[in-house]
């Protein structure tokens, strides 16, 4: 069906497709807002709204001038919506400018791949490579299958999050949400909502792109005058004088040799010139504020998680989105960062030519299908722009002409605190889950994990928390050119008309503190936000830097070399086991320092030294009941 649609959408002159299951395709269907809750109907800068409290206010004080957002059933099934099928314009960035497709990698080859399911779903679409291709010493044979980590839910036939583009009869991938925070339960074929896909292998996928290089800001590349030599290409900088840009094939050589190095299921959304990536987070988000690791979502609607979902689409699927900062940011003249991402674009369209006339930024915006905002994907400045705020890390928002601005993040932001994770088909009984609550409050856990949610939402230094700062410090950069976080009303419509009423984002919900934390500002190391524990079943491994995995197999699946890195996915029971147990951790710290590749991620899954075990008087069956307990846990009832 995929291969048949794609041949037919080469003769059409522009069309999308993309998927969303019905009901019935979904494992957590019961536990979703249909049939579930609605919490709140109103957010004004994560003040959680009831309908009961609505009826007492008045309807300026709900007004959208406030801040204020209105949650209804459009709205929601809008963020359903931009969860599977919106990609903000990114599948130019990823097939025009990487290439993600004019590799060994073809849809055509995705498309037989699914067919050849005959229905069934999988969690890790195996698909055969057009081409042979060497990456970092390691050759992969065309027709050798590997493993995507796209996600097929039963009787589909295209991968989830994955929408298809034709434009002048050119294919295109984009990539959305569901990629990424959602997946598919094996033994039903079903899709879970909102968790994480522990199998997409990100890092795989890009490094097979044609010009991976476009994604260097992602990756260890802080000097990139370095990949300079005799058969690079001069351009004119911004200040006109001559420099040469780095070499097309070192460049993407270097860069390939750290994305295939990334772990399944882990990605790098942070510009700052490190590869830093980090287990994709889950979507089980209410009441789990700040968001992120570091906790940089805390400011403006949804108590921040607006601004993480804008972050992700902002930065983490455009790298031109940053090239009005580059000087400040990463010290890279604006024309040698234009000019290094788009040298090798696999679109001729896009593709700079340094021996042209024009400089690249000149270039760029004749081509630039969004010529009014940096980068390729649908955006808008904020009224701080290019300074940064709290309520952007990169000055911008996400937003497609037609809507009001921020609408499709806050209607994302709505839809995935209605989720709620199905329970985990595992066999507890009330005795043993009464014993786990006991240890949970005796052990201390919850001086920290408290309340529904298992959150204080609070951010803890990272010397305080022992986890290594390298995640945390991800955005300390944004310090050199910060700025009060302002924001157009969330019914000012796209594009933005002259004279918009700005608001001002109030901070009485986080403090100086915070922020200083959040960003490692001010000298800060940085910190780590006390993350909820709803849904946790579903996200194995554990810990900010995501290295605490177990597999099935506790004596010899140790860490992520003897898990991911061997295509075995975490347990989820022995994972958590080592969370809390000293000795199997320090098996599984042991394991991850074996491995040159994830020392120079910094992929250790060491500190949270919080122990439930023989060593601090718990016996065996109390550590049991306490991980059965945590694995339980769906942000419901206790």
């Amino acid at each position: 069906m995929l291969a048949v649609t794609a041949f037919f959408l080469l003769f059409i002159p522009s069309f999308r497709i993309a998927y969303m299951p019905s009901f019935d395709k979904v494992a957590n269907k019961d536990e979703i807002y249909r049939n579930g809750r609605i919490e709140q109907v109103y957010d004004t800068w994560g003040e959680s709204v009831s309908e009961e409290e609505a009826s007492s206010k008045s309807p300026a004080e709900l007004s959208p001038k406030q801040g204020t957002v209105k949650i209804d059933q459009d709205l929601l099934d809008l963020g359903r919506e931009v969860f599977y099928k919106e990609t903000f314009g990114n599948e130019v960035f990823l097939t025009d400018i990487m290439g993600i497709l004019d590799g060994p990698l073809s849809i055509w080859n995705i498309a037989k791949a699914s067919l050849a399911l005959k229905g069934k779903g999988t969690n890790n679409l195996q698909v055969e490579l057009a081409q042979t291709i060497t990456i970092n010493d390691e050759t992969f044979e065309k027709g050798e299958k590997i493993d995507t980590g796209l996600a097929v839910p039963k009787g589909g036939m295209m991968p989830i999050g994955m929408p298809l583009t034709v434009e002048k009869g050119r294919m295109k991938a984009g990539i959305t949400c569901a990629a990424c925070h959602a997946r598919v339960d094996e033994r039903n074929g079903k899709i879970v909502e909102g968790a994480t896909n522990t199998n997409l292998n990100v890092g795989l996928l890009m490094a097979l792109a044609s010009n991976s290089a476009a994604y260097f800001t992602h990756t260890e590349k802080e000097n990139i005058e370095k990949y300079v030599n005799s058969s690079s290409r001069e351009i004119k900088t911004s200040d006109n004088k001559t420099a040469k840009l780095p070499d097309i094939n070192t460049l993407e050589q270097e860069v390939d040799k750290t994305l295939i190095s990334w772990p399944r299921g882990f990605f790098d959304a942070t510009v700052d010139l490190t590869s830093n990536p980090t287990q994709v987070g889950d979507s089980f988000t209410f009441g789990d504020h700040p968001y992120s690791w570091s906790g940089m979502g805390m400011a403006g609607p949804f108590n921040g998680l607006t601004t993480l979902s804008n972050n992700v689409h902002a930065q983490g699927a455009d790298a031109l989105a940053q090239s009005e900062i580059s000087k400040e940011m990463f010290e890279i003249d604006k024309e040698m960062y234009i000019g290094t991402i788009l040298q090798n674009a696999a679109n001729e369209r896009f593709r700079y030519q340094p021996s042209s006339s024009k400089k690249p930024s000149s270039f760029f915006k004749d081509v630039d299908p969004n010529p009014e905002t940096p980068g390729v994907n649908e955006l808008v400045k904020l009224p701080t722009f290019p300074r940064v705020t709290l309520a952007a890390p990169d000055g911008l928002i996400v937003s497609s002409p037609g809507y009001k601005v921020n609408e499709q993040n806050n209607a994302v932001s709505a839809y995935q605190n209605t989720l709620v994770p199905p329970k985990p088909e595992r066999s507890v009984s009330d005795a043993v889950m009464k014993q786990g609550r006991e240890v949970f409050q005796r052990a201390g856990c919850s001086s920290c994990h408290a309340g529904r949610f298992k959150t204080n939402n609070q951010i803890i230094p990272s010397k305080e928390i022992g986890t290594s700062p390298t995640r945390a410090k991800a955005l300390a950069s944004t310090e050199k050119i910060w700025d009060t976080a302002s924001i157009y009303a969330p019914d000012t419509p796209v594009p933005i008309p002259n004279q918009s009423l700005r608001l001002q984002i109030p901070s009485n919900s986080f403090t100086k503190n915070d922020v200083e934390l959040g960003f490692a500002h001010n000298g800060s190391d940085g910190g780590y936000k006390v993350k909820g524990l709803a849904g946790v079943y579903w996200q194995a491994p554990y810990l900010h830097d995501g290295g605490v995995a177990v597999g099935p197999d506790e004596n010899k699946d140790i860490g992520i070399p003897g898990t991911l890195n061997k295509g075995i996915n975490p347990d989820p029971y022995l994972s958590m086991k080592a969370m809390v147990d000293e000795s199997l951790r320090q098996k599984v710290i042991d394991a991850n320092q074996s491995s040159t590749q994830l020392k120079k991620l910094d992929i250790k899954g060491g500190g949270h030294s919080f122990w439930v075990d023989k060593r601090r008087g718990f016996t065996r069956a109390e550590q049991h009941a306490l991980v059965e307990y945590v694995l339980q846990l769906d942000g419901e009832k206790d």
